[in-house]
């Protein structure tokens, strides 16, 4: 089981960088090979040297690295992408790289009277993640992220919305929450947990959640609610650690000691209801929920 970086851990990597990235010059950059999933772009490094990084926000599963001069690098983490921080100003700094044969780019960071610097290292074994350059203003038009859905801890995301959303959905509930035009970043793990704690079956169709006169069920607030409460406990225990997702100090996350039902087949519900978790298989990944608890 390895799942990809959701929303939860992509916005902690966000928050990691930030700190050693905002209102830093990008120095240098090398590029290790010619390609991740995809093709770097064309002089990539040579149009962002030297350029300042304003800022960096999260889309999604998506990381957006604003630069002066109306650049953004958009970086998706794949299955196994990491970015590790080391403090080339200290003589402390010691590096913590899962394995550095896979060490793809690094980034050279200093601020502008070069008393701080900072090498940021993307690692990514399977080379399934990818960064590409773009005009900030032309952003929100890039092919990944044009038709992408609000964010689930958005004030648009809300009850009115999701039963617009689902009022014609035959699709069964969890594939509709992992539509990513529907709703943005969620992954598996989070879908599983959220449904778990609203206490609905990932097997109902999503139209199901609407009443006859097109107005929400209450079963949409509690699970918009119980979304935004999964992803935000996520944060706090710093995303979720299976297999190779890593902070950028190298630390892992602690959210998979608090699941509920993803990964615990045969387990007994937290519920304390008497029966156990069941696997069931939904478009080709896991679904892991109570049938007693769940309806």
């Amino acid at each position: 089981m390895c799942p990809m970086p959701e929303l939860p851990e992509v916005e902690i990597i966000r928050r990691n960088l930030i700190p050693v990235m905002k209102n830093m010059i990008l120095t240098d950059i090398w590029l290790h090979r010619k390609n991740l999933r995809f093709d770097f772009p064309p002089n990539f490094a040579l149009n962002v040297r030297g350029k300042k990084i304003t800022n960096v926000v999260r889309r999604a599963k998506y990381l957006l690295i604003e630069l002066e001069d109306n650049l953004s690098i958009i970086a998706h983490l794949g299955m196994s992408g990491s970015f590790i921080i080391e403090d080339t100003s200290s003589t402390n700094s010691q590096k913590k790289i899962k394995d550095p044969r896979h060490n793809h780019v690094t980034i050279s960071l200093s601020n502008e009277d070069k008393t701080q610097k900072y090498r940021v290292i993307y690692n990514d074994p399977r080379r399934f993640g990818f960064m590409d350059l773009v005009k900030t203003s032309l952003r929100d038009q890039y092919p990944s992220l044009i038709k992408i859905g609000p964010e689930p801890t958005d004030s648009a995301f809300n009850a009115t919305y999701l039963t617009h959303q689902f009022y014609k959905r035959n699709s069964n509930l969890k594939n509709a929450l992992l539509n990513q035009r529907i709703v943005a970043g969620l992954g598996n793990i989070y879908v599983c947990e959220a449904l778990w704690r609203a206490r609905i079956s990932p097997v109902r169709t999503a139209k199901s959640l609407v009443q006859d006169n097109k107005t929400p069920n209450e079963k949409i607030s509690r699970l918009i609610q119980e979304i935004q409460k999964v992803i935000t406990d996520a944060i706090n225990a710093g995303g979720s650690s299976l297999r190779d997702y890593v902070h950028t100090d190298g630390s892992i996350g602690s959210f998979q000691n608090s699941f509920a039902v993803y990964g615990k087949t045969g387990k007994s519900c937290p519920s304390n209801c008497g029966q156990m978790i069941r696997r069931i298989v939904q478009s080709g990944r896991s679904t892991f929920y109570c049938t007693y608890c769940q309806e």
